[in-house]
C-alpha cells in the first residue's frame, strides 16, 4: 500500500514544500527553433524515447564528455 505524500509531511511543513522535497527533476522551459524540435523529435522516436527523455540524455552526454559530470 502506498503512502500519500500527506503522510509524510512533517508537523508545520507545507504540503506543497513536502512534495517539491520529493522531486529530484527540476523543470523548465526551453525554446528551440522548429528545425532543431523536429529533428529533435526524430531522433528521439528512432532510439524509442520521448523528446524529454532524449533532451536529458542529451544534456547528461554532454556532461559527461566536457567532464563537468562523473558517471
Amino acid at each position: 500500500m502506498s503512502r500519500s505524500p500527506v503522510s509524510r509531511v512533517k508537523e508545520g511543513e507545507d504540503l506543497t514544500m513536502a512534495k517539491e522535497k520529493d522531486n529530484t527533476n527540476k523543470t523548465f522551459l526551453l525554446r528551440v527553433d522548429a528545425e532543431t524540435m523536429e529533428a529533435v523529435e526524430k531522433w528521439a522516436a528512432d532510439e524509442f524515447r520521448s523528446v524529454n527523455g532524449q533532451l536529458q540524455w542529451i544534456i547528461a552526454e554532454a556532461l559527461k564528455k566536457s567532464g563537468r559530470k562523473k558517471k
